[in-house]
């Protein structure tokens, strides 16, 4: 399997803290070198492992957004 490059560009939230230490978090994040796009998903305290996530283009998360403001 190939190797995965990430660089965190900024965090944004973190949503939750397992009680083992890994977090949910939202970030900034270019995969491979790419622009940067928003993440969400699971990390290890050291940001050396991760769980599966998402990631989200700006116009995803304006889409998202406005999705969330209808939830009630």
């Amino acid at each position: 399997m190939a190797e995965i490059k990430y660089e965190i560009i900024e965090t944004i939230a973190v949503l939750s803290e397992s009680p083992k230490g890994w977090t949910k978090e939202l970030n900034l994040v270019s995969w491979n070198g790419r622009e940067p796009k928003y993440d969400l998903r699971d990390w290890a305290p050291d940001h050396e492992k991760m769980g599966k996530g998402i990631t989200l283009s700006q116009e995803d998360v304006k889409n998202l957004k406005a999705a969330l403001e209808n939830v009630k």
